[in-house]
C-alpha cells in the first residue's frame, strides 16, 4: 500500500519546499494580519483568498450587498506592493476597456497598443455579472493562459496575476449570469457573510469615522509573492492524496443530483489550492484534511444541480458535502503517517 513515505517512488524530494516555507509563513502572516485589520471576524475567508493567490488562481466573491466583497478585494490588493486596477462592470462596458486598444499614431504612422486594466497584477472586477457576455468573455484568455491577444499580437500578463471578481446573487435585474466556462476559470468562490455582533460593533469603533483603507500600507512586495508561489509548487502531494482528489472530482460527474460535474480543470485547481493551504499551515506536504477543507469552495460553484434537486432545494454545497462523506479517505491518513523529516508546524 502506498503511504506518504513513498517520495522516492513518486518523484518527491524530502524537504525541498521546506527551505522556502519559513519565508512563506512569515510573509503570508503579515498579509493575513493586514487584511484582517479591515475584514474583521472572517479569518476563513481571508485564508481562502491568500490560498488562491499563492496557488495562482482567481477568486470569485459572491454575497449580498454591503458585506465587504469589494473591500476584501481592495484590501488584499493594497496589502501587496503591486499594480492594481479596478474595473466597474456595467452593461455598456466594452471588451477593449478591459484588454486595451490599438490607436493610430499619426506622427509615426503606425498603430500603438494602449494596454487596458487587465494588465495589472491584481485586477478587481466589481459586479462582474452586470457586464454583457461579450465583455465577460474578454477575461477568458487572460484568466486561463495569462496572456491577451489583440489584433493578432499576444501580450504576456505580469506575475503574479490574479482576478478578484465580485457579484451580487440577489439583484438579478439587469445582470447576466456567468456562463459555465467563466465560472470554471475561478479557482474558488467564497461568501463573506454578515459579521458577528462583536465584530460589527468593533467595526463601528475602528472604522466609524474614516475609511479602513486610508492607513493601510503594503506589507509584501510582488517579488515576495512570486517567490512564495514558487515554494508552493514544490509542496509534496502523495499518491493516495492525488487519488483522493481525483475520486472526489470524479464523483461529481456521476452524482444523481447533478447535471454537470466538475471539469479536469477543477481537479488541477483543487490540487494547487491544497498545496498552497498546506504551505500556509507550515507543511511541505499535503494531508487529506487540506482537500476536505477546500473541496466546497473550489468545486461547488462549478456544479449544476438537476431540476429535481432544485425542487428539493438541494444546493451544490450540500452535494459536495455528501460526496465528502461517501468518498473513502486515504488509509495512510487514517494511520496518521507523515513523511519523515517533514516540517509540520500545525494549523
Amino acid at each position: 500500500m502506498t503511504t506518504y513515505d513513498d517520495r522516492a517512488t513518486h518523484g518527491g524530494t524530502p524537504g525541498r519546499a521546506q527551505s522556502g516555507l519559513g519565508d512563506l509563513t512569515s510573509t503570508a502572516e503579515r498579509v493575513r494580519r493586514s487584511v484582517e485589520s479591515v475584514i474583521e471576524g472572517k479569518p476563513e475567508v481571508v485564508r481562502i483568498a491568500l490560498t488562491v493567490l499563492l496557488a495562482e488562481g482567481h477568486l470569485l466573491i459572491e454575497d449580498v450587498p454591503g458585506v465587504g466583497k469589494t473591500m476584501l478585494a481592495k484590501t488584499l490588493a493594497k496589502s501587496i506592493d503591486c499594480s492594481v486596477q479596478r474595473i466597474q462592470f456595467t452593461p455598456d462596458l466594452l471588451p477593449s476597456d478591459i484588454t486595451g486598444v490599438s490607436i493610430y499614431d499619426q506622427q509615426r504612422r503606425e498603430f500603438e497598443f494602449k494596454p487596458g486594466a487587465i494588465f495589472a497584477q491584481i485586477v478587481i472586477g466589481d459586479e462582474i455579472n452586470r457586464a454583457s457576455p461579450k465583455t465577460q468573455s474578454a477575461l477568458l484568455e487572460s484568466m486561463e493562459e495569462r496572456q491577451v491577444t489583440i489584433d493578432g499580437t499576444t501580450y504576456t500578463l505580469p506575475s503574479p496575476f490574479m482576478v478578484v471578481a465580485t457579484q451580487n446573487p440577489v439583484e438579478m435585474e439587469g445582470t447576466y449570469p456567468l456562463p459555465e466556462a467563466q465560472r470554471d476559470r475561478f479557482m474558488a468562490r467564497v461568501s463573506v457573510g454578515y459579521p458577528s455582533h462583536d465584530a460589527e460593533l468593533q467595526m463601528l469603533d475602528v472604522h466609524g469615522g474614516t475609511s479602513p483603507l486610508d492607513g493601510l500600507q503594503a506589507v509584501a512586495h510582488a517579488l515576495d509573492i512570486v517567490k512564495l508561489i514558487d515554494a508552493v509548487r514544490e509542496v509534496y502531494v502523495a499518491e493516495p492524496v492525488r487519488r483522493y482528489v481525483v475520486d472526489l472530482v470524479s464523483a461529481t460527474r456521476s452524482h444523481p443530483d447533478l447535471r454537470l460535474g466538475a471539469s479536469p480543470r477543477a481537479t488541477l485547481h483543487l490540487l494547487r489550492a491544497v498545496k498552497a493551504s498546506a504551505a500556509l499551515s507550515g507543511r511541505d506536504y499535503v494531508l487529506p484534511d487540506d482537500v476536505q477543507a477546500l473541496a466546497t469552495p473550489v468545486l461547488a460553484h462549478r456544479l449544476l444541480p438537476t431540476a429535481q434537486a432544485q425542487l428539493n432545494r438541494r444546493t451544490a454545497e450540500q452535494v459536495v458535502h455528501d460526496i465528502l462523506q461517501r468518498t473513502p479517505v486515504p488509509a495512510a491518513h487514517a494511520r496518521g503517517e507523515v513523511p519523515p523529516g517533514a516540517g509540520a508546524r500545525g494549523f
